[in-house]
């Protein structure tokens, strides 16, 4: 889960503070090894495969893995805004696309400090 924390970073990159009512919801499902914490009570004496084994990433090589969620993030953000179209919807509601030219200008403002 600590990975899945990371999430509203990325978001914050792409400006949005998440707003009270934002809506934002994250999912995240876990890669671990099968087998691994099955929380079953052992029916057998203590024997060598009485026992699960977790592998897992040490804690102090986590720091690129964070950075890594936080740049998809925001990349699926830029990615989404420049995807849309402009599309006109029910009783002429028109939603216009992001203009690609302002787009990249802004972001490489950003990207500049």
């Amino acid at each position: 889960m600590p990975l899945a924390r990371r999430v509203p970073l990325g978001l914050a990159r792409t400006g949005t503070a998440g707003s009270h009512f934002s809506g934002d919801l994250f999912l995240a499902f876990s890669t671990a090894n099968p087998g691994a914490l099955t929380s079953t009570f052992p029916t057998t004496a203590p024997e060598a495969d009485a026992y699960e084994t977790l592998r897992f990433i040490p804690w102090g090589r986590l720091d690129a893995f964070y950075t890594a969620v936080v740049r998809a993030v925001e990349e699926a953000v830029v990615n989404a805004l420049v995807a849309g179209e402009t599309m006109t919807g029910r009783d002429g509601h028109r939603s216009p696309g992001l203009p690609h030219d302002a787009l990249s200008a802004l972001l490489d403002g950003h990207r500049a400090r």
